[in-house]
């Protein structure tokens, strides 16, 4: 199959491109800097470009939208979620491609509390929409993903190694359900293949559900930097993320908080992905002790 991915060269791009390239497919990614993957073609220029797109999707059987964004303006949040997946997913019916396999996100709702939950919402609506039209639309819904290249458990990784003894925690009893993104790329290979019916909202979710105090006590004994992880007052974690929405790339923002209101869980008697956190992440936490 010819295989095409908006935001591909991503974490979980990389770990999806791996596993369609063994099993022989085409595949293709769109790219702004042209950087070149071994075994791929790439689609240099702006996805947001109708003419990149025009490019990209000519003579693909599946196209892949993984592009999103977890920091941004309400403008920014909707330009990337929503517009962008709705423009990609009208390509493909302009295009006569059959079949979009979109990434979306647990709990994404147009109603959600925060921007990035409302404007997930409000995409998968928009290209499920164009369902009815003739485009086999698949949307994946994970919990936060774990791997060797992950920007979550790596970065407390990280900022516990910097953190002076004491580490206070926002958002510490937020509910997570961490889903390995191996798992993660199997159900995108099988939303490619044909192996999941059109009009699927699948969520993603691990074996086990962590409170995020749990999840970074279990960051620091791995990683080597036992710190005391304190929960932080809600007052003092907004005042917190403000200031870090001055940095180029917030670790933390209020509409992180605003999404942490819900937990981020799949429903109990739902399926779950099979690898546990414990399976995984210690060995490459383990790296970061220096």
């Amino acid at each position: 199959m010819n295989i095409v991915l908006f935001g591909g060269s991503g974490f979980v791009g990389r770990a999806l491109i791996a596993k369609l390239l063994e099993r022989g497919h085409t595949v293709s990614v769109v790219s702004r800097s042209g950087r070149a993957l071994p075994g791929v073609r790439v689609i240099e220029g702006p996805p947001f470009a109708e003419p990149t797109r025009a490019r990209a999707l000519a003579g693909q059987n599946v196209a892949v939208n993984l592009i999103g964004i977890l920091h941004g303006s309400p403008e920014h949040f909707r330009q990337v979620h929503v517009d962008l997946a709705e423009a990609i997913a009208e390509s493909c019916l302009m295009l006569g491609v059959p079949r979009l396999v979109h990434m979306s996100a647990l709990h994404a709702n147009p109603h959600g509390p925060s921007h990035y939950l409302r404007s997930k919402g409000e995409g998968e609506a928009g290209v499920h929409a164009l369902g009815a039209k003739g485009l086999e639309v698949i949307s994946l819904r994970p919990s936060v993903i774990f791997g060797a290249e992950d920007s979550f458990l790596n970065r407390f990784a990280r900022l516990l190694r910097l953190a002076p003894g004491v580490m206070f925690l926002p958002g510490a009893q937020a509910r997570f359900a961490p889903v390995y993104v191996g798992d993660v790329a199997e159900v995108f290979v099988q939303a490619i293949e044909g192996q999941l019916p059109a009009g699927t909202r699948l969520d993603l979710c691990g074996p086990r559900d962590y409170a995020l105090i749990e999840l970074v006590r279990l960051v620091a004994e791995w990683s080597g930097h036992k710190r005391l992880i304190l929960p932080m007052p809600d007052a003092l974690a907004q005042l917190m993320a403000l200031g870090f929405e001055l940095l180029p790339n917030p670790p933390l923002t209020r509409d992180n908080l605003a999404s942490m209101r819900i937990d981020s869980l799949c429903a109990a008697d739902g399926p779950r992905q099979p690898t546990a956190l414990e399976e995984v992440a210690p060995a490459y936490l383990g790296g970061n002790k220096t």
